[in-house]
């Protein structure tokens, strides 16, 4: 089997296996498995009540130690299923690949939260929506609930499915191979979803985690508002949104991500949100010339599901010219 045929094959079963099937809950999930060594790490480090420079330099061993470790079995997996045969490292490839896609369970979610919506039901609505969203849910109205899904399913673009991606298509071209990058850099935005936190008990050992995971999604994420401008035809626009708006976002990257979907798609995101009852207002992006729906929703969804064929399209034939 040629290095372009196993490449093809098995970008093309990991993105059909995330868009059919996703993450079961019933199945054990490479996740899991990291954040049940992240929850032990830290809650042993906590628990020793360090000095604060102790807890920091904890920090960045837990970012080497899951990345590094995360990383090495990937690789390892990848080997010893090759020894047997390839096909079995093709099957494997494809499914540890499909794990670190998360466009499904990104349209799984919306769906969750649109379903009771669309009958009326605005409380199981906004219980439902409380599982996937930080943000006080108790007292949203259904414009706020539309918001809060469009924000999380174009802010998980990026960190979710296009940055994975990015780092397995990069790594087709080092040693390491696309699958153990790509579980690295799901490994380091799983540190940040949990530990990187500025408020305490995670102020020191989730440092590291969380500046290491803006700074490997920086690229991804510019790519990512290039792909949505150029799938959408308003690449001009996005950028100039962006660069208006998207600067002003207290992070590094999810702003651009928010602002570029909600550009192509004419809506505006951000604005006030309630946090345990603190409110907590984000800089608005975009321009409010339609009103957020569950269509405009299905509509950024699908741009991430073109992205993603893009992606891998362009993946393959870099791996085509470089043979």
């Amino acid at each position: 089997m040629s290095d372009l045929v196993y490449v093809t094959t098995v970008w093309i079963a990991a993105a059909l296996l995330d868009y059919a099937i996703g993450d079961p809950w019933t199945w054990l999930h490479p996740v899991q498995v990291m954040g049940w060594v992240i929850q032990w790490y830290s809650q042993a480090v906590l628990d020793a009540k360090w000095p604060a420079p102790i807890e920091r330099l904890a920090g960045v061993g837990l970012l080497l130690l899951l990345v590094g470790g995360t990383m090495g079995i990937g690789w390892g997996i990848h080997h010893v299923a090759y020894g047997v045969h390839p096909a079995m490292a093709l099957a494997v490839d494809s499914i540890l690949l499909a794990s670190c896609l998360a466009a499904r369970s990104l349209r799984d979610a919306a769906v969750d939260v649109l379903t009771p919506l669309s009958e009326g039901q605005l409380q199981s609505a906004r219980d439902r929506l409380s599982r996937y969203v930080g943000r006080d849910t108790g007292q949203l109205s259904e414009a706020d609930i539309l918001r809060a899904v469009l924000e999380t399913v174009t802010e998980n673009a990026t960190d979710g499915v296009m940055a994975p991606l990015f780092f397995g298509l990069v790594g087709m071209a080092t040693p390491f191979g696309g699958m153990p990058l790509a579980l690295g850099y799901k490994a380091a935005s799983t540190l940040d979803s949990m530990v990187g936190y500025k408020r305490a008990p995670y102020t020191n050992i989730g440092w590291c985690s969380a500046r290491v995971e803006d700074a490997l999604t920086w690229i991804p994420c510019r790519l990512t508002v290039l792909t949505i401008g150029l799938l959408s035809g308003r690449l001009s626009h996005v950028i100039r949104c962006c660069r208006r708006d998207a600067v002003c976002d207290p992070s590094p990257n999810a702003g651009w991500s928010e602002c570029a979907y909600a550009a192509a798609l004419d809506v505006q995101l951000g604005g006030l949100n309630y946090y345990q009852g603190v409110a907590a207002p984000k800089p608005t992006l975009a321009c409010d010339r339609r009103p957020i729906t569950a269509s405009i929703i299905q509509q950024a969804l699908q741009l991430t599901r073109h992205g993603v064929w893009l992606w891998i399209a362009m993946g393959i034939a870099g791996v085509a010219i470089a043979r």
